[in-house]
């Protein structure tokens, strides 16, 4: 099957943690946000699914996936379907369910490292709200990091098989995106990360091991994985790292 993901352009976001599993996984895809709208990519495919009246089960936002006559939305929804096809989670419904709720606790991280920036409202600029992001600000990284941080290096070290993997001894789709969030937390609080990570040895671990794999390393170094960038989830104030 040739997968279609559709996401907007010029940023990794959420559809970062969909490409990640599409390329671990070996999966054929076409990435719309790379294409030309004059190609029908970009905005103009996106808008051919959220506002087009034909469209009997509409995605409420990208990143959104095709995959034949399926219309997936949700990120780790989209990730529990791949799971399966791309092997990238286990066979048993307990260890499916465990892999989806980790992918869960990675999208309230990400949500709440986005917040730090707009934590008002998505409509404003950040110039408008920035007192309230600075206050937002301190309380995730004095609080909020090292409280994820901490869930995920325990569940790393009660790990039976202890690898370097949250479940088992291979690689799943959360551990992708558990690796995604901590190198966007890099980048956007390179002070704070840096110093949480230190008592985290297992997550820098995990971290390394993800970006240093076959597949995943040729795909960051093919041009196709668009650079962190202050339009995105992750977005780097000095101010707010202070």
């Amino acid at each position: 099957m040739v997968y279609e993901l559709y996401y907007w352009p010029g940023i990794q976001g959420r559809g970062e943690y969909v490409r990640l599993a599409l390329e671990e996984g070996g999966a054929e895809y076409i990435d719309t946000a790379l294409k030309p709208d004059s190609r029908g990519g970009g905005v103009t495919a996106l808008n051919k699914f959220l506002e087009g009246p034909r469209v009997p089960r509409p995605p409420f936002a990208p990143p959104f996936l095709k995959a034949g006559k399926l219309l997936i939305g949700q990120t780790a929804n989209i990730l529990l379907y791949l799971g399966g096809p791309l092997k990238l989670a286990p066979r048993d419904e307990a260890g499916k369910l465990w892999v989806h709720q980790l992918q869960l606790t990675v999208a309230d991280l990400v949500v709440e490292a986005h917040d730090t920036h707009h934590p008002i409202s998505a409509g404003l600029y950040y110039k408008d709200q920035k007192p309230e992001a600075k206050r937002r600000a301190k309380d995730f990284r004095e609080n909020r990091i090292p409280k994820f941080f901490n869930y995920f290096e325990k569940v790393l070290t009660r790990n039976r098989t202890a690898g370097t993997w949250l479940v088992g001894n291979r690689v799943t789709y959360a551990d992708l995106s558990l690796a995604q969030a901590v190198a966007g937390l890099r980048y956007a609080f390179p002070k704070a990360t840096g110093k949480a990570l230190r008592k985290y040895p297992r997550l820098t671990k995990l971290h390394d091991a993800v970006f240093d794999r076959p597949r995943i390393k040729r795909y960051a170094e093919s041009g196709r994985r668009l650079a962190f960038n202050d339009d995105d989830l992750f977005r780097h104030y000095p101010e707010l790292d202070a």
